[in-house]
């Protein structure tokens, strides 16, 4: 060998073992860096029974909330030691996003993952259940399984918070941008069930013409489904947008059509993005803590994958607050 050791030897000193004299230690980096030497790494994973490695799996990489939370995901696996695989699984109109959604929950087939924390649009509990080796966390809203821990804000509340706003700033015909077609949309679901509770809470009629459905939540549907409520006979007085990129689409065609805000229409978003604090005007908007979503979901795996035989799953609620600006008049 050419180290002149043994390959116990080399062994200790590529997986750190500290017991290594240093002149053996330099002596066998020495020779590894002149073969080109790479460990097996799915030999080690095996020997270890962990790779060190988690996956996050959310829709859209591009839109904003998504990436914002992949951040804080990342800042809290590495100070775990973990390396964070991100992957995309879609909308709801892409053909492919069951499939990839289950890819996503069986643990990234072909890859070394020690557990996954996934944001579903399309899964349900059965597809759960069949993957209920893979230490998993789920975001956004509860499947109804028992085979994975679960975290997230409470979506209908803040809707309704957000159009309990609305009313209490005077406004009387409050329009919603956002449904989505079941099975999917949950989140959507959820924050159209708070809608109507805030409305139902101080007597006001459902108008269904008021509920413009979007089959995704980005700024060009934002600005078509706001044109769609202008030729309404009785156009509203506010909007509530299920996401701020329909509220910033929303804000575009408004102000377009001649329309100023808030004076004439009211507008309010959710997720808080970045971008909704330096919009003209700055948008009111729910903001869900992303930092303590990214916390919990992987202290959460974190302790799935320490005591695997002892975990149960959870049900975690995280809060949110109303930030109210210049949009809604605040």
């Amino acid at each position: 060998m050419l180290a002149g050791v043994s390959v116990k030897t080399v062994s200790n000193v590529v997986n750190d073992y500290p017991h290594i004299r240093p002149a053996t230690r330099r002596k066998v980096e020495e020779a590894i860096a002149r073969l080109g030497y790479r460990p097996n790494l799915v030999a080690r994973t095996l020997a270890r029974g962990q790779s060190g490695v988690v996956a996050l799996a959310v829709p859209e990489l591009n839109a904003p909330y998504f990436a914002e939370l992949a951040h804080h995901m990342v800042r809290e696996a590495v100070a775990r030691g973990w390396t964070v695989l991100v992957d995309e699984t879609g909308q709801i109109h892409d053909s492919s996003l069951l499939e990839r959604e289950r890819s996503a929950a069986s643990g990234i087939r072909d890859h070394l993952i020690d557990g996954v924390i996934l944001n579903p649009l399309a899964l349900n509990d059965v597809d759960i259940a069949r993957y209920a080796s893979v230490p998993l966390v789920l975001l956004g809203e509860r499947l109804g399984s028992e085979q994975a821990d679960h975290v997230a804000i409470d979506n209908r509340a803040a809707a309704a918070e957000a159009t309990r706003h609305l009313v209490e700033r005077g406004r009387v015909r409050i329009a919603a941008i956002g449904p989505q077609p079941l099975p999917y949309g949950h989140s959507a679901r959820l924050r159209f069930q708070g809608y109507r509770d805030a409305l139902d809470e101080v007597g006001r009629p459902y108008e269904r013409a008021l509920v413009v459905d979007s089959l995704d939540w980005r700024r060009q549907s934002g600005a078509d489904c706001a044109l769609q409520l202008l030729q309404l006979r009785n156009p509203p007085d506010a909007i509530f947008c299920f996401n701020d990129l329909l509220a910033l689409g929303t804000i575009q065609a408004l102000q377009e059509a001649g329309l100023r805000i808030p004076d004439d229409i009211a507008v309010v978003g959710f997720d808080d993005i970045e971008e909704s604090r330096y919009s003209t005007p700055p948008l009111t908007t729910i903001s869900p803590d992303k930092a303590a979503i990214a916390r919990e979901a992987v202290a959460r795996l974190a302790a799935r994958l320490d005591s695997p035989d002892d975990w149960e799953s959870k049900e975690v609620t995280i809060g949110y607050t109303l930030e109210v600006r210049a949009s809604s008049g605040g």
